[in-house]
């Protein structure tokens, strides 16, 4: 971790060349990041009646769909921006050394514009039809636990993508599985109890709870499966990071 450090520079010029390239000449530029979250969560509040969710029917469905997919959209694009962070810098790979851990990094760093612009909708949203409280001062250690989740994820195929191109397919449909295994389109509280535990060893599942929790004032944060996710995460970063270093000094030659 202290080669990335001496190395933070081109760590935070790729991120931002990341941001770059992925508005260039796009003529709503980061609006776009606004745009995805509100128009999923018209159609998921037009699809699912309060009859399928009915705790989204006694909270403000804007609000309550919102909330989770903003953290989930961020998720998405960093694990897929550094699924393939590699891949698509193989040229760099190849002539320069530098620990290889920037390049997923610096995906997932970039991807932190859009939760931004994505969760000051959602404060907007949460002002509007709801309230605000001090339980918002918990999205700094989530959003903290969220990019560590994501990085994690991210590295972990970046580093079976350089080796086996088939993955760069497999992404997409993995986070579409994903996303059902996650409480975007239900609550947490749709979970039968004596099952949260094995299910919240998804990361996404204590995250995403924690989220819609600071973001309805009547919900309280389900702490159990927060700890538990957030345990599963530092495993998966652990395992992650010892993996993407296994591979690493391979990847020049096999990429």
């Amino acid at each position: 971790m202290s080669a990335i450090w001496e190395y933070r520079e081109l760590f935070f010029f790729l991120a931002l060349r990341d941001v770059k390239i992925k508005y260039r000449q796009a003529v709503l530029g980061v609006a776009w990041a606004a745009i995805q979250p509100l128009v999923t969560m018209v159609l998921f509040a037009w699809l699912f009646s309060q009859r399928m969710n009915p705790e989204a029917g006694s909270q403000d469905s804007k609000v309550f769909y919102l909330s989770a997919l903003v953290p989930w959209l961020y998720f998405s694009g960093a694990v897929s921006g550094a699924s393939n962070s590699l891949v698509g810098n193989a040229d760099m790979l190849r002539k320069v050394y530098f620990p290889r851990l920037v390049l997923p990094g610096a995906a997932a760093l970039a991807s932190l514009v859009d939760l931004g612009v994505g969760l000051a909708v959602l404060l907007v949203f949460i002002a509007v039809f709801g309230s605000l409280s001090l339980k918002l001062l918990l999205w700094i250690p989530l959003v903290i636990l969220l990019f560590v989740a994501s990085l994690s994820v991210g590295a972990f195929l970046a580093a079976i993508n350089a080796r086996y191109r088939d993955v760069k397919h497999t992404v997409p449909f993995l986070l579409q599985i994903w996303l059902f295994l996650s409480p975007v389109i239900y609550p947490i509280t749709a979970i039968p109890e004596q099952f949260r535990f094995f299910v919240a060893l998804n990361p996404m599942v204590g995250i995403l709870g924690a989220f819609r929790a600071t973001a309805i004032p009547t919900s309280t944060v389900d702490l159990p499966s927060l700890l538990v996710s957030i345990g599963s995460t530092v495993v998966l970063g652990g395992f992650a990071l010892l993996y993407f270093l296994r591979t690493e000094v391979e990847l020049a030659d096999v990429i």
